[in-house]
C-alpha cells in the first residue's frame, strides 16, 4: 500500500555531507517515520527517528550532533542529513514506515520499507 524510495547516496570523503530522502507514495502523514543502515556483514541498525508531527526526534548515538532527521508531511518526505561523516558511516541506507505515530528503535516496530540507497564515506 506504501511505497518508500530513498535518493540522495553517493561517494563522499570523510568529514563531508550528504542529503538522503524519502519519498512515499501513498501518504504517511501520521506515522512515524526512521532511518537505519545496514554496513556489509553487520546487522541492520536503527539510524534516527521522527514522530508524526516532526516534534520529537530520536538519534543513535553514535550519529548524534552529525545527523539530522526531519520530514515535510506536505510533500511526504523524510529527509536525512548526514553531517561530518566518517568512514564507519558507510552502509546501505533505508527509510521505514512506523506503525503508528509513535517513533521505535527497533525494527520491528515498522511495517514498510524502501530498497535502500548506498552510502559510501572514504578515508
Amino acid at each position: 500500500q506504501v511505497q518508500l524510495v530513498e535518493s540522495g547516496g553517493g561517494l563522499v570523503q570523510a568529514g563531508g555531507s550528504l542529503r538522503l530522502s524519502c519519498a512515499a507514495s501513498g501518504r504517511t502523514s501520521v506515522y512515524a517515520m526512521g532511518w537505519f543502515r545496514q554496513a556489509l556483514g553487520k546487522e541492520r541498525e536503527f539510524v534516527a527517528a521522527i514522530s508524526w508531527s516532526g516534534g520529537n526526534t530520536y538519534y543513535a548515538d553514535s550519529v548524534k550532533g552529525r545527523f539530522t532527521i526531519s520530514r515535510d508531511n506536505a510533500k511526504n518526505t523524510v529527509y536525512l542529513q548526514m553531517n561530518s561523516l566518517k568512514p564507519e558511516d558507510t552502509a546501505v541506507y533505508y527509510c521505514a514506515k512506523a506503525r503508528g505515530s509513535v517513533p521505535f528503535r527497533g525494527p520491528d516496530g515498522y511495517d514498510y520499507w524502501g530498497q535502500g540507497t548506498q552510502v559510501t564515506v572514504s578515508s
